[in-house]
């Protein structure tokens, strides 16, 4: 599986751990910055890793800012993206069971690098339920 992973500065330590510990596990990660702690703006980041999600590029990808709405927001302006603000693992794990995430973001001025590590862990593991959280996507996708 192929993971894109984006941050704004906040979250440029986060990201660093999470990229070693996604390699440690077998998964290929395709960095789309940023990789400085300068102040910068998220959609600069969030854009590029959306698009490359949409054209299929990568499988899936985490995103990280101080609050994780600037992030989510900017993802899900894409067609193809559901991105799911988590903070914690049982959040995390519902994102994908329920909503299908392609995306996972987190808050990194509220949670600790420790939980994030975790929640990605949660996200990745977690299967998407279907059935009436299926017609609920639909749903979204097609109002």
């Amino acid at each position: 599986m192929r993971i894109g992973i984006c941050s704004d500065h906040t979250g440029v330590e986060y990201k660093s751990r999470l990229i070693s510990y996604l390699l440690g596990k077998g998964y290929e990660v395709v960095n789309f910055g940023t990789d400085s702690t300068d102040s910068c703006d998220y959609p600069d980041y969030a854009h590029p890793m959306a698009a490359a999600i949409e054209a299929g590029e990568v499988d899936a990808g985490i995103a990280l800012c101080g609050t994780g709405n600037g992030m989510a927001l900017a993802l899900n302006h894409h067609k193809g993206i559901r991105a799911g603000l988590a903070w914690n693992q049982e959040i995390a794990r519902l994102v994908k069971e329920h909503n299908n995430a392609n995306v996972l973001v987190m808050p990194a001025r509220f949670i600790s690098r420790r939980m994030a590590v975790m929640m990605v862990r949660a996200w990745l593991l977690a299967d998407f339920a279907g059935g009436r959280h299926q017609r609920r996507i639909d749903k979204i996708v097609q109002p």
